[in-house]
């Protein structure tokens, strides 16, 4: 199911990918007469995908058998017909895209220093940067102390998809857990698709995958999703609960590091809450750099 996500495996991943949409789809759903009788299959038949993309049916089950490779015109029509979003779509397109060209090896990622200072200043706004595959580069303090220490996890272990899954901490913090385990798996699937030969990606999602029967579960789901926006709800060991809007910005030196930021409404009871929390790791700070040694 993980397979070694090699050039050769994408075109596979494209298929299984394929299956999975189509198996969520009802004839009524797409316009097709219902013909009352059983299915042998869930969702659509591979002939009325075909019929609806106006392709041969052999095209479009070779295409899910990964042993060819359709034009961008075709995967348009298939993304339509399948009703994907903007992520399912460009996600179809990236594996699409990418089965002749082998992925080049990168180098460890840094923050520049000037985007560190930016962190740094964010006082009353947690903030963080991530890399490939959800790796945890940069934080401010706020942050620290909405989530947890950074600092104290081993870098290679950095990750935060591997954070919500792993540190049973989150499953607390998330007020919705599922949800967001949900769309960390549905990023991590989207990151594949760029970077299908990256050892470390392959190593976090075998490592999910056996410590977390979900996660597998999720993985097979073959969901995906763009870091964009969005709003999370956090039950707060010292400040209680917590309603953050958060929003990914790119940096311009990586395409591969993006900032996320938690804002809250001014006037709001969790924009006083973050207040609040700042005051709270400030004191913290403070008490532990008293503590050390002169």
């Amino acid at each position: 199911m993980l397979g070694s996500m090699t050039s050769d495996v994408t075109l596979n991943e494209l298929g299984e990918f394929l299956k999975k949409r189509r198996s969520e789809l009802s004839p009524r759903t797409v316009g097709l007469p219902e013909t009352g009788g059983p299915r042998r299959v869930a969702g659509l038949r591979r002939e009325e995908v075909a019929q609806l993309a106006s392709i041969s049916t052999d095209y479009y089950t070779r295409l899910e058998q990964g042993r060819m490779q359709a034009s961008a015109p075709v995967l348009d029509t298939i993304a339509r017909v399948l009703h994907l979003d903007d992520d399912e779509r460009g996600y179809l397109f990236q594996l699409a895209g990418r089965t002749t060209t082998r992925t080049r090896r990168h180098g460890r990622q840094k923050v520049q220093p000037q985007l560190q200072r930016v962190l740094d200043d964010l006082t009353a706004t947690p903030a963080i940067v991530q890399g490939r595959r959800g790796d945890i580069l940069a934080w401010n303090a706020l942050a620290a102390a909405l989530v947890t220490d950074f600092s104290r996890i081993p870098e290679k272990h950095r990750n935060y998809p591997r954070l919500i899954f792993v540190d049973p901490a989150m499953r607390t913090l998330y007020a919705d857990w599922e949800r967001s385990a949900q769309t960390a798996v549905a990023q991590v699937r989207m990151e594949a698709a760029k970077y299908p030969e990256d050892p470390r990606l392959i190593e976090l999602v075998g490592e999910l995958s056996t410590r977390d029967k979900k996660f597998a579960q999720w993985w097979a789901d073959h969901k995906v999703a763009a870091r964009t926006v969005g709003t999370k709800t956090l039950n707060h060991p010292v400040v209680g609960e917590l309603v953050l809007d958060w929003d990914t910005l790119n940096a311009n030196t990586d395409p591969d590091q993006h900032l996320t930021v938690w804002t809250a409404a001014p006037g709001s009871p969790t924009h006083e809450r973050l207040r609040i929390l700042a005051s709270w790791a400030a004191d913290q700070n403070m008490a532990t750099s008293s503590s050390l040694p002169l």
